[in-house]
């Protein structure tokens, strides 16, 4: 394989600035979520090792967002069919 087409693999320009090369790392990522403060450990960034910009995963944000996702999860509810009512006992049915 090429060399040009690994290096491509492992790293590539910083889009910020225009010097350095961002390489696939993990980090802390941490953001709100409402009022709580969320971490998730390990997540795949690639940062630039020039001016440390970093740009996250798009499919591990995908993911994530997916995860944290209020409704992920919830479960449908088959509808119920109502039957009419029975009139209460102590009315006597019309005649």
């Amino acid at each position: 394989m090429p060399t040009h087409l690994i290096e491509s693999l492992d790293s590539q320009p910083c889009q910020k600035c225009q010097g350095g090369r961002k390489h696939l790392q993990t980090v802390t990522l941490m953001t709100w979520l409402g009022d709580d403060l969320i971490t998730v450990p390990d997540f795949p960034a690639w940062i630039c090792d020039l001016c440390g910009h970093r740009l996250y995963d798009s499919e591990a944000l995908a993911q994530l967002s997916l995860l944290l996702n209020p409704d992920a999860g919830t479960p449908i509810h088959p509808r119920v069919q109502h039957l009419p009512k029975k009139p209460p006992a102590n009315i006597n049915p019309p005649a």
